[in-house]
């Protein structure tokens, strides 16, 4: 089983690396904008792992095979990006790294986590339903969570498509 941690500063092209690889499965449904986005740059990835917000699922090699970005959106904990290489998914690795987060989160008195991801997606939103997440109204919406969906529209992605998901704690 692969061990949860922190990630280093010599790991982050890995991450990249893993995120791009994650996305071929869009290719397969159509979606080859978002199979060809570019993944999290270097800067985003040190900023968070400076501030403790990166993990990584290692294999037994101690090499990354997924990681989780997170980071503070209306006073909750915000998965920002969860990616799994092809190689290693379906096996729990995503939910264990959700399970992570939700316990650093609740370390720190966070209320809930949050993330937004695609509706009509497989792997996106009904996986996240079956990890506890639920998806969140309009009206539900805080300030930063509707922030964050009006950026990725201005990205190109179908606002239609896209839904804000909350896990209590």
């Amino acid at each position: 089983m692969e061990r949860i941690r922190t990630a280093r500063a010599d790991e982050l092209a890995d991450l990249q690396r893993i995120e791009a690889a994650s996305g071929a499965p869009f290719r397969e449904i159509g979606m080859v904008d978002v199979a060809d986005a570019p993944p999290l740059g270097l800067d985003v990835l040190d900023e968070g792992r400076r501030a403790g917000r990166v993990w990584v699922a290692a294999d037994a090699d101690d090499r990354p095979i997924a990681f989780a970005v997170a980071h503070l959106v209306d006073d909750c904990a915000h998965v920002q990006q969860l990616s799994v290489h092809p190689a290693h998914a379906r096996r729990g690795v995503g939910r264990r790294l959700l399970d992570h987060v939700a316990g650093w989160a609740a370390e720190r008195g966070l209320p809930a986590l949050t993330l937004t991801t695609f509706r009509s997606v497989p792997w996106n939103a009904p996986y996240y339903a079956r990890c506890g997440f639920v998806a969140l109204s309009p009206a539900q919406l805080g300030p930063g969570l509707t922030e964050v969906l009006t950026a990725e529209a201005a990205l190109g992605l179908d606002p239609a498509d896209r839904v804000a998901m909350r896990r209590p704690l």
